[in-house]
């Protein structure tokens, strides 16, 4: 039986033998899934999997069955204690599914956003994992620009999403969202604010937005490890962060949408 993992690592998957350590290693992702992790429970664990599961089907490989295998033994394998911020992988050219298990970051309650309007250096914009270099390089720019996201740009000028968070903004009281015709990553946060909003009758709209239509507007960036942080500055250019009227009181929800993992 998998026993939960209480060191940092990578850890190489095989049917034979399991998760078992493996040398750190870099090179391009073809998938990759990541989550808070905190005293063994998560939020949206199923729809973690099933989007994992979907994107190494596009790739071709593994077989359905190996996936199923992999997520059960790293579910397992999965700390129980501590806050974590672990990632499934499936590997370019090995093929080699893994999990990398990380202590997570310091949370952020909101965010300094690098307005200069990065433009999108994704090659597969809807799968997360192969552009996860090209991204760390676009937060590194906007880290010199005091700031702790970015936001990526069509070459219309229409805002997509943060280089790790998808994007979401108020218009009076209706939530707002790029439409999903955009090359944008299906958020598993993003989708459960949308379901939200949708049950207690709240509007949703789709809208290409430029920045400039965003300034003085409640912004939020959304992912899974920070969950819903509002925007409180825009470095870059001129931009006004509005007030965080809607944020507090989703963040309570959101937090409490934490749950055990499963046993398997």
């Amino acid at each position: 039986m998998t026993q939960p993992a209480i060191a940092e690592g990578l850890l190489a998957w095989s049917p034979d033998r399991g998760l078992t350590p493996a040398p750190a290693q870099g090179g391009r992702l073809l998938v990759a899934d990541s989550w808070l992790l905190r005293d063994g429970r998560v939020r949206g664990f199923d729809r973690h999997r099933e989007r994992f599961l979907r994107a190494c089907g596009e790739c071709g490989a593994p077989p359905l069955r190996r996936l199923v295998e992999f997520w059960h033994d790293m579910t397992a394998a999965l700390p129980r204690t501590g806050k974590w911020f672990p990632r499934a992988e499936l590997a370019a050219g090995s093929l080699e599914l893994r999990l990398l298990l990380r202590h997570a970051p310091p949370l952020g309650r909101d965010v300094r956003v690098w307005a200069a309007g990065q433009p999108d250096p994704r090659t597969v914009p809807r799968r997360k994992g192969p552009d996860l270099d090209a991204l760390a390089r676009v937060r590194g720019r906007a880290a010199g620009a005091d700031a702790d996201e970015a936001v990526l740009i069509a070459p219309s000028g229409v805002v997509l999403e943060g280089a790790t968070s998808s994007l979401l903004w108020w218009e009076d009281d209706t939530l707002c969202l790029p439409p999903p015709r955009l090359p944008v990553l299906p958020g598993v946060t993003m989708a459960l604010v949308q379901e939200r909003a949708t049950r207690t009758g709240i509007r949703v709209a789709h809208h290409e937005r430029t920045l400039a239509e965003l300034d003085g507007r409640e912004v939020w960036l959304v992912n899974a490890l920070h969950g819903i942080r509002p925007v409180r500055a825009w470095t870059g250019r001129p931009l006004t962060a509005g007030p965080a009227v809607h944020a507090p009181e989703w963040r309570r929800w959101l937090d409490d949408m934490m749950e055990p993992l499963p046993d398997n």
